[in-house]
């Protein structure tokens, strides 16, 4: 009887174990990546006319991001198909096919097999309609010329030179051979003729793989190159495990040239201008918004009010502008506006012209709307008032209503403890009218005195702002005191009083920087700090020596950035194509440098011994490389996650 349920349960053990489905432990991974076994018309054929292309594997595959990693050359204007279908790639051009041309399908690392996502690797397809076919490689990288970050998805394209190359070819006629920027901005343009060449690249954004339009990023060398190759030697590791090496061989390849091509893109100046939108946010705004920037303000004539009531607020480039309607007579009386608008506008042909329309304007929210609300909160504010009388056991002070008066609302920065190099700036909501420094007041304190200080008060560049200035003393406490009503904004609303303590920070806080840029244009560089963000926290023009110092930097880390301001107008300018114009050469120092309290450091800076695409560090680098992971390493990741779900 015991051996029986034995029996049983040892039969029940097994039922369970079959009926349980799972992977088994330490299973192996398939990291075989597909195979091509066939081709129709075949791999670099000469003599093709063929426009269908079949490409088999010895496995089922896919396509991962065809769109940014597949790319034919020369450039098809009607874009070619190209799928996927089982154990198969499928090609079909629709453009006619070019006599005497080498054809190239790169598909960088799209193929993958379908189950396990194993990429193929670099795989090209080539073939000539000619008697032979090229061979030959350009490669480089594409930088963004501001900043030196890496281009991602840009066309690069070569142009041969020879006796149909023009000045304007790029406007005219698509490239001859082109390939596309990986998240490195690095391209290698393949199928090459043997020969003399300038390369180009093109944010295409119409498709035509022209230079067709200003809002296109482009880049390009204005020296010529000529195309080369020879037999050269990597060194390949062959690992035992993660650890230990097995052996080095030495792998024969052929190494093309150049390799190196650095192509700086960049947006030209001047992009075309139109009225983006208008908005009026409420009774006493008006707001206009242009797509580019201006060297003038538009033109208003008021159909039904004065335009002289109208204060222009714009932007450091005249891109954005907020009209202040100071007439709160016309306001208070009419929701619309109604007037005549003059501006500059791109018209059909590229050429900036006057332009002018009649536009009505109605606020988003109405006068009659805001005074309701106010009568709203103020009969609010009277029942909380009585709510506070009734419950209080001993008299209130009087209270204002907060509603009757509108304050005029002022922020100051920064505050607490300063740098010595600093100055507080005073910002309003609205444009200040007026400043009355005989009501504002410095002190500084010592001992237990407060002693009255010389100061300045000056107006920003912006209508909106005021900068206190004074000559600080290190380790000193200010107060800076503004009477009620000593500022008056534009609207007529004048400030509250106003009162701010802070102290000046002592100079054994900081650290000091002496650079010294090792570039042959000494007199024309400016030299710039920049944070973690890669955004410039300090500038300075470099001396005749090409010395820059910096005093009083917090202790932090910082990058530095240099450009060549060539026209020296102490601002970077892009380039132009239609004058061959460069942009202005940036360089990045390749390190962060380390500041801290009480050092002075002295750095000798050399950029052009640096390569520019080695120059700009990766931690301030915000394009990344693709990620590219080997089949082991993802193996690995997978089969820690399922031994982690397992202990679940």
């Amino acid at each position: 009887m015991k051996t029986k349920h034995i029996f049983a349960g040892l039969m029940l053990l097994i039922l369970a174990a079959c009926a349980s489905i799972d992977s088994p432990d330490g299973g192996i991974y398939d990291e075989i990546p597909p195979k091509v076994i066939a081709t129709s018309p075949a791999d670099r054929s000469v003599g093709n006319t063929a426009r269908k292309i079949v490409i088999r594997f010895n496995e089922y595959i896919k396509l991962e991001n065809a769109n940014e990693k597949v790319i034919v050359s020369p450039p098809q204007i009607e874009p070619a198909n190209i799928r996927a279908d089982g154990k198969s790639v499928r090609i079909t051009l629709y453009d006619t096919l070019q006599e005497n041309t080498t054809y190239t399908v790169d598909f960088s690392d799209a193929i993958v097999d379908n189950n396990e996502g194993n990429p193929m690797g670099n795989y090209t397809y080539s073939f000539s309609t000619g008697t032979e076919i090229d061979t030959m490689e350009v490669s480089g990288v594409v930088l963004n010329a501001a900043d030196l970050e890496p281009v991602k998805g840009m066309l690069v394209g070569l142009y041969p030179i020879d006796s149909l190359f023009c000045d304007s070819i790029m406007k005219q006629k698509p490239f001859s051979r082109v390939s596309r920027t990986n998240g490195s901005g690095r391209f290698c343009i393949k199928g090459v003729k043997p020969g003399k060449y300038r390369a180009f690249a093109l944010e295409d954004k119409d498709g035509n793989f022209i230079f067709s339009q200003k809002s296109e990023r482009i880049a390009f060398l204005q020296d010529t190159f000529v195309t080369s190759s020879k037999w050269d030697v990597r060194m390949d590791t062959i690992w035992r495990d993660s650890t230990h090496y097995d052996s080095i061989r030495v792998i024969p390849y052929m190494h093309y040239f150049p390799d190196d091509l650095v192509l700086n893109a960049f947006l030209e100046a001047g992009q075309d201008q139109h009225l983006l939108k208008l908005e009026r946010p409420n009774p006493d705004v008006l707001k206009l918004f242009f797509t580019a920037p201006a060297d003038s303000l538009p033109i208003i004539k008021g159909l039904n009010f004065d335009e002289k009531c109208l204060v222009a607020d714009a932007s450091l480039h005249n891109d954005t502008i907020t009209y202040w309607i100071t007439d709160t007579a016309f306001t208070h009386r009419e929701d619309t506006m109604k007037f005549e608008l003059t501006f500059m506008e791109t018209d059909t042909l590229g050429v900036l012209r006057p332009h002018t329309e009649e536009r009505e304007e109605a606020p988003k929210v109405t006068w009659q709307k805001i005074l309701k609300e106010k009568e709203k909160n103020i009969q609010e504010w009277q029942k909380q008032r009585e709510k506070k009388l009734k419950k209080s056991k001993t008299p209130l002070p009087p209270e204002d209503n907060p509603y009757d008066i509108t304050f005029l609302d002022i922020s100051a920065k920064p505050t607490g403890s300063i740098d010595p190099n600093q100055n507080i700036r005073f910002v309003s909501k609205q444009p200040i009218a007026s400043a009355d420094t005989t009501k504002m007041h410095l002190y500084r304190k010592q001992d237990t005195l407060w002693l009255p200080e010389p100061f300045l008060f000056l107006p920003d560049r912006d209508i909106k702002s005021y900068t206190l200035y004074a000559e600080w003393e290190q380790k000193c406490q200010y107060r800076f005191t503004v009477d009620s009503a000593a500022i008056v904004g534009i609207m007529g609303d004048h400030s509250k009083a106003i009162k701010i303590e802070f102290s000046i920070k002592s100079e054994d806080d900081y650290g000091s920087l002496f650079v010294h840029v090792l570039l042959p244009q000494k007199d024309h560089i400016i030299v710039q700090l920049l944070n973690k963000s890669d955004k410039c926290v300090a500038e300075l023009p470099a001396g005749p020596d090409g010395r820059g110092d910096f005093f009083f930097l917090k202790p932090t880390d910082y990058y530095m950035r240099c450009f060549v301001d060539t026209n020296g107008n102490g601002v970077w300018d892009t380039g132009e194509y239609n004058s061959n114009t460069q942009p202005e050469q940036v360089y990045y120092f390749p390190k962060p440098i380390i500041v801290k309290a009480k050092w002075d450091i002295e750095q000798d800076w050399a950029p052009l011994e640096i390569p520019r695409l080695n120059q700009k560090p990766l931690a301030i680098t915000k394009q990344k490389p693709d990620k590219q992971k080997s089949v082991k390493e993802r193996n690995k990741e997978r089969e820690k996650k399922k031994q982690e779900e397992r202990r679940k």
